[in-house]
Formats: C-alpha cells, sequence, structure tokens
C-alpha cells in the first residue's frame, strides 16, 4: 500500500491563479487544504497568458462573475501581501468596419444592465484620446475599469498567502489518480497518496482527463495562445489595446508596460500537447501577428522582437467554463477550461469555489457551467457564443 503523505478537508489539484486562490479563500473559512500542482504554482495558462484584466466582450451571464473578480483585483496587494503589477489603466476596443459599431452599442447597453460601465468612441474621439491608433479604426468602445497584471506573480501570491494561512502547496507533485474509498478521496502522486472528503479540480487544460477518469467527459481542446513582446520604448500606450472584429483573423491585441516593453497576441492559437511540457510558439504565424498589431499602433513597426511564448490553455467546446459540483460524485468540484480568458476570472473563480464548497451554495450564478450540460444534452448542440 502506497504511503499516506497528508490529509485535509479538501485537495486542489491544480496549481494556477484558480487552484491558488482557491486554497487561500478556502483558508480563510478555515477548511484545511492541501494543493498538489504538476509543475511548479503558476507555470502554465495561469503564468503564461497575456495579463488581459479585461470585462467588456465577456458574454453578459459571464459579468457577474467577472464583477466579483474584478472587485477582489483591487485587494490582492492586502489580501495577498504581494504586488501583482495590477494597472487599472482601462482596455479600448477599436472597430475596423461600421457594421460593428452597431453590435458594439447593443453590447453597451446590454452589458449596463450587469453594472459594467462601457463608452462608445466615435472616430474624432478615438483619435484625441488614442493618437496611436491606425487610420483603419472607424470606432471604439472604452471600458475605463478594466487593466491589465503580471500573469507571472498572481498564482504564486496567493499559493504564499495560502501557506501562511496554513495550506500544504505541494510542487512537481502531478495526481495520477483519483480514487473515492468511502467517505474520502484517495489521490495517488508519484511521490505518494494524500486523502480527503473534498476534491476540487482545477488543472486547466488537463483537468479534461481527470474528468473523464471520473466518468464526466467534456469536449476540450488544448492549445496555446501565440505571444510576444518588443524592446521597450517610451511608455505611450497606457490602455489594453484590442479588436472587435467577427474574423479570427483580425483578434490581436497589445499592452505596454511602464518600463516600455510591447506585449501582444492574438490572431491564431496553435495545437498543444499534454505529454509536453510547454506549448510551442509558432513563428510562422508572426507576420500575420504583426499585420493585425501594426493596424492597431501602426509606430510600432521600427521596434524588434525580443521573445516569443506560449502556454497550455484548455478550451471547452462550448467556449464556456466547467465550474461546480460534480453530477455524479459527492464532494468532487471542477473548475478549469477557461478557454483562454480565466486569468481576470481567476480570483473570483477561486472566491466562489470557496463559498460553494463551504456553504453549499453561491451568490453569484454558475449553473450554466455545470458539468452536467454534456450529460443532459447533445454536445453538438452547444454553439460557441458570439462576444462583441
Amino acid at each position: 500500500m502506497a504511503e499516506t503523505r497528508g490529509a485535509a478537508d479538501i485537495i486542489i489539484i491544480g496549481g494556477g491563479i484558480v487552484g491558488c486562490s482557491a486554497a487561500f479563500f478556502l483558508r480563510r473559512r478555515n477548511l484545511s487544504v492541501i494543493l498538489l500542482e504538476r509543475y511548479l504554482v503558476g507555470q502554465q495558462a495561469s503564468g503564461t497568458n497575456f495579463g488581459n484584466v479585461r470585462r467588456q466582450g465577456r458574454h453578459l451571464t459571464q459579468l457577474p462573475l467577472a464583477n466579483r473578480s474584478r472587485a477582489i483585483w483591487a485587494q490582492i496587494p492586502s489580501l495577498t501581501g504581494s504586488d501583482v503589477e495590477f494597472m487599472p489603466v482601462g482596455h479600448v476596443r477599436f472597430l475596423w468596419s461600421e457594421e460593428q459599431i452597431a453590435v458594439v452599442e447593443d453590447y453597451a447597453r446590454q452589458a449596463s444592465h450587469y453594472g459594467l460601465e462601457l463608452h462608445i468612441l466615435s472616430q474624432r474621439e478615438i483619435r484625441e484620446r488614442f493618437p496611436f491608433v491606425g487610420p483603419e479604426a472607424v470606432a471604439g468602445s472604452w471600458s475605463p475599469h478594466d487593466g491589465h497584471a503580471n500573469p507571472r506573480l498572481v498564482a504564486p501570491a496567493f499559493a504564499r498567502a495560502a501557506a501562511k494561512l496554513g495550506a500544504a502547496i505541494h510542487e512537481n507533485c502531478a495526481a495520477s489518480a483519483i480514487e473515492k474509498t468511502g467517505e474520502d478521496f484517495i489521490v495517488t502522486t508519484p511521490t505518494g497518496q494524500f486523502r480527503a472528503p473534498l476534491v476540487l479540480i482545477a488543472s486547466g487544460a488537463w483537468g479534461g482527463g481527470l474528468a473523464e477518469q471520473l466518468a464526466e467527459p467534456v469536449p476540450i481542446e488544448v492549445a496555446g495562445p501565440q505571444m510576444g513582446v518588443t524592446e521597450p520604448a517610451p511608455y505611450f500606450i497606457h490602455p489594453v489595446v484590442g479588436v472587435s472584429t467577427k474574423i479570427p483573423g483580425e483578434v490581436a491585441y497589445l499592452r505596454q508596460i511602464p518600463r516600455g516593453n510591447i506585449i501582444f497576441g492574438g490572431v491564431h492559437r496553435r495545437p498543444a500537447a499534454l505529454d509536453e511540457r510547454r506549448a510551442k510558439y509558432d513563428p510562422a504565424g508572426l507576420m500575420a501577428q504583426f499585420r493585425q498589431i501594426l493596424r492597431l499602433a501602426p509606430t510600432l513597426r521600427h521596434l524588434r522582437l525580443i521573445r516569443t511564448w506560449s502556454g497550455v490553455e484548455g478550451y471547452i467546446g462550448d467556449d464556456r467554463p466547467i465550474m461546480g459540483a460534480s453530477e455524479k460524485t459527492s464532494g468532487l468540484y471542477y473548475a478549469f477550461g477557461f478557454c483562454g480568458y480565466g486569468f481576470q476570472l481567476g480570483p473570483g473563480v477561486g472566491d466562489v469555489m470557496a463559498e460553494l464548497i463551504a456553504t453549499g451554495k453561491t451568490e453569484t450564478p454558475i449553473d450554466e457551467y455545470h458539468v452536467n450540460r454534456f450529460t443532459l444534452q447533445p454536445a453538438a448542440r452547444l454553439q460557441v457564443s458570439a462576444a462583441h
């Protein structure tokens, strides 16, 4: 029989921003916590994404969760004792076509019912406020309270804070099997077993495999975003910049950090493999990325690229995450598959899951993310809903 290395009220599998923040908020609710991370905390999607703290453009019904998370973002330094370089500098999306203006105006009207402040800017207004924008932009949408943060800092900040509250954080400790015996789950790792009556699977792209092991398969695609960063330039792009478009190949985004580097991404994601330690950046797509980035800010054309990267992300078939209790196994919970937009949601997801696990309910609506949507209706009926 394998050695039992530890026991707690709950085992969290996955040390990204969701798992680490859940560990922190569960400890604040006085549950004992063991967190297992196969590599280092924040090393995968949570640490390799663009760093967008963005609410505009989200599915409308996701805004309550995004709003709850946005409130936590402002408190992270006081909650964790760490500066994660969160800058609420606003988020602007430029439009390349007149037809898209009506789409964005409709979204802004509906989003206002969820408390999202979003301003539609005319062509003259965007050139006055953002003189760096390229000549093709016909309008813009401005979300003044969104912003950006440093992805490399956030999950470790929550992990350190959770550890200070008593959570046991185990890095380089992959969960290879989960079994429920009596009232407890037994989680097997290469270095021994862990026991708890509750388990939260928050392992991003790896969550699909664990859910399938527990007889609740979900349609998940494993892919990696394509990211790059330039050499420093004078700091002149203060907001996060993106595009509102129906054309996937036009989706691009950039932000400048105060020391001058331009971080960018978008256009296309690439397939990734879970058995490889890192997702790969595909240089073949670089020129397509540059074309879209230069539409946003033509003056960047003289900057040199200094680094590219990718990370492993999980995309669910209907573009929505898996959140909530298992349909089949009591004591089992899921929070994974955030489809490339989990960074902003992460702290809020951790808080919601802690509330749900500790009290049996949550004040934030998450029913549409329940895993049972793939067992109660054909996956083929689920359509990827379009944000603006």
